[in-house]
This record gives C-alpha cells, sequence and structure tokens, in this order.
C-alpha cells in the first residue's frame, strides 16, 4: 500500500487545509469544494487528510459501516445484535468521473426482487463512505444527475434507491470534498450552493515557497516510508487535535451578536435563501472549537464568511466569485461584536503543530479570484495572425440577451445536456430492448410481456410470475444532450466598427450563457489579417471563452476560407477525442472573403466540407448599412445550414431555425 504525502507536509494553501480541518471537526459543515487550477496540490490534501481522521467503530460484517453504538434502524443488513463490533480507520472513497448511478447509490437485483420478492442489494460507494470521506476530483466534470443524488445524499444524511417499487434506504453520513479546474467549467450556481465551504487555490509565485514545494515533493516520492516518519509527530499531533476539537464542539457557543453578524452579513452580500447564514453558524463554531474556545468571536464570523459565501455570491457563469473584504469589514463593524457573548480579548487560539499548520487567525485573508484565477488571456493566450497598423483596441460586449435555442437535427448519443434530442439514461421511456451488459432501467411491461407466454412450460404454481434473464428488457430513454458549439467569429476590419462589433460580441455572449444553461462545450476560432487562430479549443468553461471574446482585438483583411479550414480541423479532432458528441458551427461574419487568390471560391470549397459531413451550422449574418450583399446568406447555402440577422437572432422568427437548417440540407 502506498504512503500517502503528509498533511502538515503540504506547503502553503493554508485556507484548503482550514476548511478540510473544519470539515474532519464538523461534518456538519457540509462539506467543502476546492477551486483551482492543476498542480495546486489539491488532490495531495484531500487524499492526506483521511490518514487524519480517527479511527471509526463499526459492527462487525455490517457492509454499510454502523456505529454499534446508535446503529441505523433502517440499515439493510440489520436488525444488527448489541456487543459485536470492531475499529477500522476512516475510509476514504474516491468517486470516478465516469461512475454510473448503480455504482454510486448501489442496485438492486431486480430478477431476484421480480421473481423471489428479495430485496437483494449491492450497496454503492455511498455506503463505503459512511462515517469516512467521500473524494470527487473534477467534480465538475460529474453528470449532473450524480451530482444531485450525491449532494442529496450528504444533505440528508442517507441514500435512497428505489426502483419500480422496491425501495432501500440507509445512512450515509460523510465529509464531502470536490475539486475542480474552472478553466474546464462550472458547476450550477443550485449545485455550488450545495457545497459548504469552497477555496480557491492557486501555485505560489514566491520562488523560496515554490523551491520547498519542490524539495518536498522530491524527498517523498524517494522514500515515502521515511519521509513520512519525518512528519509523524506533526501528524500525531494535528490528529490529537481534531479529537480535542471535536469533544469540545458541542459545548461552544455561538451567542446572539454572532448569530446578528451572520444574518447581517449574508443579508449585505445578497446570498440567496438560508443555507448560507446556517453553513457560516456551523462554519464559526467549528473555527472556535478549532481554536480550543468555547466562544465564537467576530474574528470566527469573518473567516467563516471569506470561506462559505464566494461562491454563493454567483449570478451567472460569467461572474468571478469572491468577497468584497472592505464590505465585510463593514459589515461586521456596523452590527458590532459578540463582546458580550465572549471575551473582548480574542485569543489567537493555539500555534498548529510543526509544519506551518493552517490558522483560523492568521490565515490569508480574501485570496478571492485574483489570486487563483489569472485572466484568462494573458501570458500565452494565442494571439491572431495578421496584426499591424490596422489592428484596433478591443470594443466590450454588449449587454447579452436571451436566445432561442439552436439544436442539431436528429437524435444523437452524446453526453447529457439541455439541447439535442438524444437517447439518454434520463429521460420518457420509448421503448424497450434486452439489456447490454447489467440491467439499469427496467421496462416492466416488456419484461411481464416477455415472460408471460412462458409460465405454463416453467411450472408455475403459485401467484409469482417466474422471471429468468431471458425476460428482462432495458427502457430506452430520450432525453436532450449537450453538444460543442463551436463559434467561427470574423474578427477582420470589415467588422472593425466600434458599435458593430459590441453587438457581435453581445451576440456571442448570450449565445455562451445559452450553452451554459444547456451545459455545452464550447470552442472559440478566430480569423483575421492571413490567418485564423483557435483562441479557445473545445472546454466546458464557457467563462473561458467569454474572457477571450471580450480580449478580441479586430483589423486587417478577411480570411473566410483560413476560419472554415481551421475550424473543420478542431471538429475533426474533436470527433476523434469524443466521438458521441454532436456539433453545432456557429459563425459570425458580414460573409465577405478577402486576401490571396480566388479568395471567395477557396470559402465556399471549404463551406462545403462541412455540408459533407452533415455538420449543422448557422450563420450569424453581421452586414450592416443600406447596402447589403447578402453574402453572409450565400456562405449559409454552402454551409448547407441557415442565415440569421444579428436582430432575428433574439427575434420569435428564429423559432423555427433547425427546421430551415435541415430543409435546406435536404434541398442540396
Amino acid at each position: 500500500m502506498s504512503t500517502p504525502f503528509p498533511f502538515t507536509a503540504v506547503v502553503g494553501q493554508d485556507d484548503l487545509r482550514l476548511a478540510l480541518l473544519l470539515n474532519a471537526v464538523s461534518p456538519a459543515v457540509g462539506g467543502v469544494l476546492v477551486r483551482g487550477e492543476k498542480g495546486t496540490a489539491k488532490s495531495t490534501a484531500v487524499r492526506a487528510l483521511s490518514a487524519l481522521m480517527p479511527e471509526v467503530d463499526v459492527v462487525s460484517g455490517c457492509r454499510f459501516s454502523c456505529d454499534p453504538d446508535a446503529p441505523d434502524p433502517g440499515c439493510p443488513d440489520g436488525p444488527h445484535e448489541p456487543g459485536a463490533f470492531a475499529s477500522r480507520p476512516a475510509r476514504m472513497v474516491e468517486l470516478p468521473v465516469g461512475a454510473s448511478e448503480d455504482r454510486l447509490v448501489g442496485a438492486l437485483d431486480i430478477e431476484r426482487a421480480l421473481a423471489e420478492g428479495v430485496k437483494a442489494f449491492e450497496p454503492g460507494l455511498l455506503a463505503d463512505a459512511h462515517r469516512g470521506i467521500l473524494y470527487v476530483d473534477e467534480v465538475n466534470l460529474l453528470h449532473d444527475h450524480l451530482v444531485d443524488l450525491l449532494l442529496d445524499a450528504a444533505a440528508m444524511g442517507a441514500s435512497y434507491v428505489e426502483r419500480e417499487g422496491v425501495s432501500v434506504r440507509h445512512a450515509a453520513r460523510f465529509l464531502l470534498v470536490g475539486t475542480m479546474n474552472p478553466e474546464e467549467g462550472e458547476l450550477r450556481p443550485q449545485l455550488l450552493d450545495r457545497f459548504g465551504l469552497t477555496v480557491e487555490v492557486a501555485a505560489s509565485r514566491e520562488p523560496d515557497q515554490r523551491v520547498e514545494v519542490v524539495r518536498r515533493r522530491l524527498a517523498h516520492d524517494d522514500d515515502p516510508a521515511s519521509f513520512a516518519a519525518r512528519w509523524a509527530d506533526e501528524e500525531t499531533a494535528v490528529r490529537a487535535r481534531i479529537v480535542a476539537a471535536r469533544e469540545l464542539l458541542p459545548s461552544v457557543r455561538l451567542g446572539d451578536g454572532a448569530l446578528r453578524q451572520i444574518a447581517a452579513t449574508c443579508a449585505a452580500f445578497e446570498v440567496d435563501g438560508m443555507r448560507a447564514d446556517i453553513v457560516m453558524a456551523r462554519t464559526a463554531t467549528a473555527l472556535a472549537a478549532w481554536a480550543g474556545r468555547t466562544d465564537v468571536l467576530a474574528e470566527d464570523v469573518r473567516q467563516a464568511a471569506l470561506l462559505a459565501l464566494p461562491h454563493r455570491r454567483r449570478r451567472n457563469p460569467f461572474d468571478a466569485p469572491g468577497l468584497d473584504e472592505d464590505k465585510l469589514d463593514e459589515t461586521l463593524e456596523e452590527f458590532g461584536g459578540p463582546g458580550e457573548d465572549g471575551d473582548d480579548d480574542p485569543d489567537p487560539g493555539p500555534g498548529g503543530p510543526g509544519g506551518g499548520q493552517p490558522e483560523p487567525d492568521d490565515a490569508p485573508q480574501g485570496d478571492g479570484d485574483t489570486a487563483a484565477r489569472p485572466e484568462a488571456g494573458e501570458g500565452g493566450e494565442p494571439q491572431p495572425s495578421g496584426g499591424g497598423a490596422g489592428e484596433q483596441s478591443p470594443a466590450r460586449a454588449a449587454e447579452p440577451f436571451r436566445t432561442k435555442v439552436l439544436s442539431v437535427p436528429g437524435l444523437g448519443e452524446g453526453a447529457a445536456g439541455r439541447r439535442s434530442r438524444a437517447r439518454t439514461e434520463h429521460g420518457r421511456t420509448t421503448g424497450a430492448r434486452r439489456p447490454r451488459g447489467a440491467l439499469t432501467k427496467l421496462h416492466l411491461a416488456a419484461t411481464v410481456q416477455a415472460a408471460a407466454p412462458h409460465q405454463r412450460a416453467r411450472g408455475r404454481s403459485g401467484r409469482g410470475l417466474v422471471v429468468r434473464r431471458d425476460d428482462l428488457r432495458q427502457a430506452t430513454r430520450e432525453g436532450r444532450e449537450g453538444n460543442l458549439v463551436l463559434f467561427v467569429v470574423d474578427a477582420s476590419g470589415s467588422m472593425a466598427a466600434r458599435q458593430r462589433m459590441s453587438a457581435v460580441k453581445g451576440a456571442v455572449l448570450s449565445l455562451l450563457l445559452d450553452a451554459y444553461q444547456r451545459r455545452d462545450k464550447v470552442g472559440l476560432v478566430t480569423f483575421r489579417g492571413s490567418a485564423a487562430d483557435v483562441a479557445l479549443p473545445p472546454t466546458s468553461s464557457v467563462d473561458a471563452a467569454a474572457v477571450r471574446l471580450e480580449s478580441l482585438p479586430t483589423g486587417g483583411r478577411t480570411p473566410l476560407a483560413a476560419g472554415l479550414l481551421r475550424a473543420h480541423e478542431v471538429l475533426r479532432v474533436e470527433r476523434l477525442r469524443d466521438p458521441a458528441r454532436r456539433a453545432l458551427v456557429v459563425v459570425v461574419t458580414d460573409g465577405r472573403a478577402t486576401g490571396g487568390p480566388e479568395p471567395v471560391a477557396l470559402a465556399g470549397r471549404a463551406a462545403r466540407l462541412f455540408a459533407a459531413d452533415g455538420i449543422a451550422s448557422v450563420v450569424v449574418d453581421c452586414e450592416s448599412g443600406p447596402v447589403r450583399l447578402g453574402l453572409a446568406g450565400q456562405l449559409a447555402g454552402e454551409l448547407g445550414g441557415t442565415a440569421v440577422t444579428l436582430d432575428e437572432l433574439r427575434a420569435d422568427s428564429i423559432a423555427g431555425l433547425v427546421k430551415d437548417v435541415q430543409g435546406s440540407r435536404r434541398a442540396a
């Protein structure tokens, strides 16, 4: 068994370590979501925490880790006889991104349930994680319905499995930790709200600290056991401190003064609902227990706000999480401190045991989004080719608006989403088929119909139906899938009028917002000057696309053919990576093509590649002025799609756009 990296040996990342420790002290805080760029010790810190968790007593032989002092009365393995128990380390269970619903919540043996009336239940990962840690790496890439199940179980402390009238319930209380890289896509706001705390992490820019990170990592990789032994005393001290804080927690007093500050802070930052108030109260109480105090002080409330509120203030996918610390301090000062409820001279709490253990009072405050998420487009951002004297500074995007749905024709089988029709695991039932592999969604009527003709031959004598494996039928369902929406944006001189480009960016921003809500992947190709560039490879991060769009400069000639060819290449590569995800190409241009020999003919040949491959496409016609050449419409015809103006993008007339796309392709 590999030796994990010691928790106390993690360099820096004070907020991350503090949030994890607070959840270890009080799992009722609700878990922690760790956001940050790759290579910032997110996974290392989470895995290291499991070694610090105190051992748990479990009922011997119970697959659901029941507490012998208070066994779950509804445990599927119960009822339990008193006395038989064993001690074991708290588990850390990892949920893979590609896990199925059955792997998460467990699976019923439908065949035995129908034929024998027996609740044969195979526990899932939620049962394994009971009274331990459930870790979800890249939680933002997990299917939405799995995240819903996961967070419901975390909130209720129990998991429910119900299939065709057969139900099983078991306890599922765990410390939930999710990590994510925001560049790969965001969680929906309602899911963000279900995580108790959030922290932003980033690699240190201090050379000395980076040197220490490398030194410790190399030392651990060379001899894990020896490295862990060097930190054994610090690990033991933190483990003991967690136990002491857990014992002290019931004695911590949350006075009226602290409660007023919590309520005033949540109101001042216009946080929706009451979950934030409850989480802040539990976090402040855990902070006091961690510091060895029985009273909640003003600094506990402040630290609790910095951990519990930033992700709850996000109003749309283009808002960066964060908290205005000046406003926070003003609110706390206005509503007074909890001095009447505690010590006016706050105790800074005991010092951390070795290894730079984070403290609630001296942890870096308000790193916010500025430290953890550098602006996309800085440094290594690809810059469009063909700049020069004709280049203009970027125009700001106009206010986004609500667009109508653009869908890909036909029936797909891509990742679950909300855009185009697809065969999915969740949705309305449209038919039945023989199961391929494990049965997950039983079609009861089709199963009974398949089994009924054979009852006499099988010797049926009682009321029960004799069901065999060959009789089982899997329900086929139709729902919605997410697509790859690839934007091909003309940034040439013909688009460079500021008011015009502002409107164009506003339209693309509106479509990006729609893509976020429909769980699409997005990509951005721009063309100007003499070439085209992939400003953003296909990603689930629509806010990254919005940042690249905002900084897009304009000027130069219009290499339309280059833009289309680059987009076609992007789609070819993406089909190899994700063959089930269908694409929708949105070309934003006035249709002009200049530069090089026969630019119009080249653009036409490039466009016909999309039509030949059956790729759904829409041309957003940006031509303006009294004289219109209709070039965008001609381009749409070559693509096998349709053209709409910027005004039509927000009008009801676009409702039949997909039918027009399909009709144009048939006519061609």
